[in-house]
């Protein structure tokens, strides 16, 4: 029978001294790759706006992500406030940039999760979990020792701190990171973070090595391994060929890719010329030539459930 991850890292004890470590992370906060120093435990705030308590926008069954994910009883998505990626064409600014939420304890998030379990969801699928790390990993301690006992989702931007993404092995069952860059100049101009394909690609590359390729179960339910989605940019900005070709070399042409489509010019994004429309028909489909050619074979494309 399959078991979470964290059932385990709970019964052997690690649980408590990982999060020990990630708490004191907040103290000078390094939990994402800005390492902006922030005491988030005395009452700042970051670059990310978060405070060092869990701050949620809503929770509930969601149908909408990849089939594995979602299943036919959905996905128990928790929406967190605020985000370490700052992006100008944010499609959810309301919930990452202005923090519209709720602050709840750690108590509190572990009866959301449960009443997740509750409705049938076959997984809890944190989205933007980064700077709340420490938070949740309390959360999922509490509710696996009420009943938890489904694989958790890090659903993430890719911008994170590998010290952190260590911390997570032996917690989480399914990563689920952006590529949102492959290039300096767009993710410097769009995000502020110059240095953001180099941090994605060191915590991908651990992501991998810590669950693998995903695995599906015989009712087509993923129960662990890695999904990395990539969204398909404007004028090639999100440097396709070199993010998938990254994937192909470094980790496994049988990893799952999600080539996303929805791209569409949301908060100031229409300031900006090069990002200020959506993507063509023909920008999608050179980017699934891309993945062909690579020989990518798990996945997912728009419109088409399967790309192998």
């Amino acid at each position: 029978m399959f078991e979470p991850a964290y059932i385990e890292t709970i019964r052997s004890g690690r649980m408590k001294e990982k999060i020990e470590r990630a708490l004191e992370m907040l103290h000078s906060c390094s939990l994402c790759p800005r390492e902006c120093g922030a005491d988030r435990l005395a009452g700042e705030t970051g670059i990310c706006g978060a405070p060092a308590d869990l701050t949620v926008s809503s929770y509930n069954d969601h149908h909408g992500e990849e089939p594995p994910i979602s299943g036919v009883r959905g996905s128990g998505t928790i929406f967190l406030t605020h985000c370490n990626l700052k992006c100008v064409f944010c499609q959810n600014y309301p919930i990452s940039h202005l923090g519209n939420g709720e602050r709840v304890s750690a108590s509190r998030m572990a009866e959301m999760m449960l009443a997740l379990q509750r409705r049938g969801c076959h997984n809890i699928n944190f989205v933007t979990p980064t700077h709340y790390m420490p938070r949740i990993l309390e959360s999922v301690k509490i509710a696996a020792a009420e009943g938890l006992n489904i694989p958790l989702v890090y659903n993430c931007g890719g911008y994170e701190s590998l010290e952190a993404v260590k911390l997570l092995e032996g917690v989480v069952d399914i990563y689920m990171p952006d590529i949102k860059y492959a290039d300096e100049a767009p993710a410097r101009e769009f995000s502020s973070a110059g240095d953001y394909f180099e941090r994605a690609r060191a915590a991908i590359k651990e992501m991998y090595r810590q669950v693998g390729p995903l695995r599906i179960d015989d009712n087509g339910i993923a129960t662990r391994g890695l999904i990395v989605r990539h969204l398909v940019l404007p004028c090639g900005l999100a440097g396709s060929e070199k993010a998938l070709k990254f994937i192909a070399d470094e980790l496994s042409t049988d990893v799952f890719i999600s080539v996303m489509e929805q791209y569409f010019p949301a908060f100031s994004a229409k300031k900006t010329s090069d990002i200020s429309r959506k993507i063509t028909k023909e920008e999608y489909a050179e980017v699934v030539g891309i993945v062909e050619r690579l020989g990518l074979h798990n996945g997912f494309i728009q419109g088409d459930p399967d790309i192998g």
